[in-house]
């Protein structure tokens, strides 16, 4: 057996510190670009669009994401976890900056649009007449509304008298009130009661965010008086007040 010398040890280690200095160039410019395509992307591309597109594993895509997480640390930016994808977003507490340079297509929720919303979102998938048994009164325009904006959208019938529609959340749903899933939705039971708390916490929400809050959810859910406000009118006719 041939015996080796002290260098010999040293062999292995140098080794390794050469590959990992060729690599850092190739690590640092997936990163990079990681955040042009995160930057460009118009919807939130998941962990797989990720590594197919920078030819990597979703692990090292995964690695990456965590990288340029940590770097937007104290940056206006930030990595978005929204709508089971990854975005890169300005962060909410530079919004009304960005408002002076870009302000971006609003669009209002009616008290009878949000009340639905909210049934929907919280009991989906959920019916019409499930719907207006809640609210107490027809459903039919608010809902009418919530398909056109792309918040809600057909899932199928229920296996029930007459197979009734039934309808669910959209990405689109995720994506306006920032949620990475419908398990992000607050509980019911963790909202204000009292109306000068809702409002407070709804006016903070709204700062630098255009739509509609994610605090008005919950309220509208447990809200069981019909609504008072008109649906704005849809694209071919205008929506007339549920009552």
């Amino acid at each position: 057996m041939t015996e080796q010398g002290p260098e010999a040890e040293h062999v292995p280690q140098a080794v390794d510190q050469r590959l990992e200095t060729e690599t850092q160039p190739d690590a640092r410019a997936k990163l990079c670009a990681l955040e042009a395509v995160l930057f460009m992307a118009a919807e939130p591309l998941s962990l797989a669009d990720l590594a197919e597109i920078l030819d990597v594993v979703p692990q090292v895509a995964d690695e990456l994401v965590s990288q340029l997480e940590a770097e937007y640390g104290d940056r206006g930016m930030l990595v978005q976890r929204v709508a089971g994808g990854l975005q890169v977003a300005t962060r909410p507490e530079y919004g009304h900056y960005v408002a002076k340079l870009h302000k971006p297509e609003r669009f209002r929720l009616s008290r009878a649009a949000l009340e639905t919303l909210a049934i929907v979102a919280y009991r989906q998938p959920a019916t019409r007449p499930e719907i207006d048994a809640i609210r107490g009164v027809n459903s039919d325009s608010p809902l009418d509304t919530l398909l056109q904006y792309e918040l809600v959208c057909e899932a199928g019938r229920k296996d029930a008298p007459g197979r009734p529609l039934l309808y669910r959340t959209t990405d689109s749903f995720l994506g306006r009130f920032g949620l990475n899933s419908i398990a992000d939705l607050p509980g019911l039971d963790t909202i204000p009661t009292d109306e000068a708390e809702i409002r407070a916490a709804v006016s903070v929400s709204q700062e630098g965010e255009p739509g509609e809050t994610l605090s008005e959810l919950p309220e509208a859910a447990r809200e069981e008086q019909p609504a008072t406000a008109e649906d704005p009118p849809g694209p071919d006719s205008q929506e007339q007040s549920p009552e």
